[in-house]
């Protein structure tokens, strides 16, 4: 996964970025806000670690301006502060921080956080992928409805390539339908009543000669 890094201060910068890159993700470090909001919309990142208190524009801002982008996937945002106080925090998430780690951090709660941002990512993923599947799905199903042109005689259905199929053909080839035959009742006493019927005096009469 890429993660992208927003610190002005270098030692920091490069800490965060050592650190996530022997963990294996893929790292974009910027040095404030304006630079990463570039690599934001430059790259399809996922998850972004902003300090708060930058230059030119600061995490809040940062993150607010994210959230605005007009973008499919969902960017999971941990906000990186020294400030403790509980309105401050609650001012970051309400601009739309997702989670935040306070100054210095310790490796093992970074790397919590960022496994939770990771899962999420993940099933916003998995999520909409579902969803895309659901909309393939009703597509195909819209295919079925309108006015179908149909054999007066054969019954069979004309496509929007002139051809004809049989109707069972038709559907399964427009949807995930599977047909197995049987006779209605009025088509069993059209044209099997009979043949059974005969079929049944026969093997009386078979079993009255032995």
């Amino acid at each position: 996964m890429r993660v992208l890094i927003v610190e002005d201060e270098l030692f920091s910068r490069q800490l965060l970025e050592k650190t996530l890159t022997n963990w294996g993700y893929e790292v974009l470090a910027a040095r404030d806000g304006a630079e990463a909001l570039v690599f934001a919309v430059e790259h399809d990142v996922r998850l972004v670690i902003a300090d708060w208190m930058m230059p030119v524009m600061d995490g809040l801002t940062l993150c607010t301006k994210i959230r605005d982008l007009d973008r499919s996937g969902y960017t999971y945002f941990i906000l990186l502060t020294a400030k403790h106080d509980h309105e401050d925090l609650l001012k970051g998430l309400k601009a739309g921080a997702d989670d935040y780690l306070t100054k210095p951090f310790e490796p093992e709660e970074l790397k919590a956080r960022v496994l939770a941002g990771e899962r999420v990512v993940r099933l916003e993923n998995e999520l909409a992928d579902r969803v895309q599947s659901l909309q393939a799905t009703l597509a195909e199903l819209k295919e079925l409805r309108g006015l179908l042109p149909i054999c007066m005689y054969c019954k069979k259905i004309r496509d929007d390539r002139n051809y004809w199929h049989k109707v069972e053909d038709y559907i399964s080839g427009h949807s995930s339908a599977e047909f197995s035959h049987s006779v209605c009742p009025e088509c069993y006493e059209l044209h099997l009543r009979t043949v059974t019927k005969d079929m049944s005096e026969e093997d009386l009469e078979s079993k009255t000669e032995v």
